[in-house]
């Protein structure tokens, strides 16, 4: 099983962009399903907060926010709208994650995003149009875990690597 996952094109999306980005981190291949927070760190043996989980949202003009959140929090939207200077965001359903992101719901990864633009152009990476944040709660683990483009991968890595490869905003995403 874990052969045809790393072949399958988001998973080794993620593994070019984790190369791309100069970090040694490989993707491991869980026996059970990484879908929720609590999935992964139960198959990892970690606390839950460790896992650094990629909430997609749709800003009110349409574009994508990325929130990284750690898996001890519930985002709490208004907070979040708030600190972006906006009234509201929308909840993102599986067809407009899968077109921003290239990663289906359960196995979107902060890194190696696939989309195609509004113009009809095909980014690897980031499309300019995204907000990304990042929990600051996730710098309180020297590791953290995050999904790899599949819901059984998953990638460690740090705090400061996710902030410095995905370009988030550090953010205070939820009340502890």
């Amino acid at each position: 099983m874990s052969e045809s996952i790393l072949a399958r094109a988001s998973v080794r999306r993620v593994v070019e962009a984790l190369a791309r980005a100069g970090l040694a981190s490989s993707v491991r291949v869980l026996d059970d399903s990484a879908r929720t927070a609590a999935d992964a760190a139960a198959a990892l043996g970690v606390a839950v907060g460790q896992i650094a989980s990629s909430i997609v949202f749709r800003l009110p003009d349409g574009h994508p926010l990325l929130v990284i959140t750690s898996g001890r929090h519930r985002v709490d939207i208004p907070k979040v709208a708030a600190a972006l200077g906006h009234v509201e965001l929308h909840r993102a359903d599986a067809d407009y994650i899968r077109a921003w992101t290239g990663f289906a719901i359960g196995g979107v990864s902060p890194v190696g995003w696939s989309a195609t633009t509004s113009a009809g152009q095909s980014v690897t990476g980031y499309p300019r149009e995204a907000t990304v944040v990042i929990d600051e709660a996730l710098g309180d683990y020297d590791v953290v875990w995050a999904a790899a483009g599949h819901p059984h991968a998953v990638f460690a890595t740090t705090y400061e690597d996710l902030v410095r490869v995905t370009g988030a905003t550090p953010l205070e995403v939820a009340d502890d």
